[in-house]
């Protein structure tokens, strides 16, 4: 199992059309990416423009298959405009120890 952390910001004045495009990313890639076990995006309560996306893939393939999609192409369209690419961070983590429900 694969998992990642990816955290950006909300560019002010864009929270309703990144909301939106986060919920069809979301949607997208819960129909069609059968290997992305969890896939969520959350909000940090503190700050509400930080957004920490949750992310587990069955495997190494099942990552690589979800950065060539089409909908990830198209919700990377959006560092920029709805999101800044400045603050991106990326990171991929090793399970230790816990379970999911």
């Amino acid at each position: 199992m694969n998992t990642i952390l990816a955290r950006f910001n909300i560019i002010a004045g864009k929270e309703a059309e990144a909301e939106e495009a986060m919920q069809k990313q979301a949607a997208s890639v819960e129909s069609t990416e059968p290997g992305a076990l969890t896939y969520i995006f959350h909000r940090n309560r503190k700050d509400p423009s930080e957004i920490t996306v949750y992310e587990i893939y069955a495997d190494d393939d099942a990552t690589a298959a979800h950065r060539g999609t089409e909908h990830m192409a198209t919700f990377s369209s959006y560092f920029g405009s709805l999101f800044d690419p400045a603050t991106v961070k990326i990171d991929r983590l090793e399970r230790i120890a816990g379970f999911s429900r």
